[in-house]
């Protein structure tokens, strides 16, 4: 058939809504207390972008509320499932979920400073790795001084946790 023959109207595509950070089948949804304000506002933010929007014979609209209220759903979804953890008062002890852990990655003298996470916190850019991530389930119970070693597909990369805060 000709595209002469074609409502431009019928061409409508369904958006893409990207998925939330991924979260394994059976695997809690741990979050810190400041990722649970930073969903929560999310959601906030969300409804208010909901309610600017009108519906009306406007196609870009119409799909941008689809867009909108997907993530929502998605959002509300992992509100929902999250168990908030807060860092105990002894975490600097050892590594638990919420630490800030300063590591020596190799014979390097440089130190970086990370910070385990849920999944929808975590971000490489500003140090917060996910706790489902393999460097934050080998951090996990680890020590101050202690040194471990990680094995990455291209080889093998040796940590010496310096501080834990």
């Amino acid at each position: 058939m000709s595209r002469a023959f074609v409502n431009e109207d019928d061409q409508r595509e369904v958006p893409f809504v990207p998925p939330r950070a991924d979260l394994p089948d059976g695997t809690p949804n741990y979050v810190t207390p400041t990722g649970m304000e930073n969903l929560l506002k999310e959601k906030e933010m969300l409804l208010a972008e909901l309610k600017e929007l009108s519906i009306g014979d406007d196609h870009d609209k119409a799909n941008i509320i689809t867009i909108v209220n997907t993530q929502l759903q998605m959002l509300e979804s992992r509100i929902l499932s999250a168990q908030v953890i807060s860092n105990e008062s002894d975490s600097d002890k050892e590594v638990r979920f919420g630490s800030s852990i300063i590591l020596q990655i190799g014979e390097d003298k440089k130190t970086q400073k990370f910070q385990i996470v849920g999944v929808d916190e975590a971000d490489i850019k500003q140090g917060k790795i996910a706790f489902i991530s393999p460097l934050a389930r080998i951090l996990i119970h680890k020590k101050a001084g202690e040194s471990f070693t990680l094995k990455l597909a291209s080889g093998e990369r040796k940590f010496k946790v310096i501080a834990i805060e």
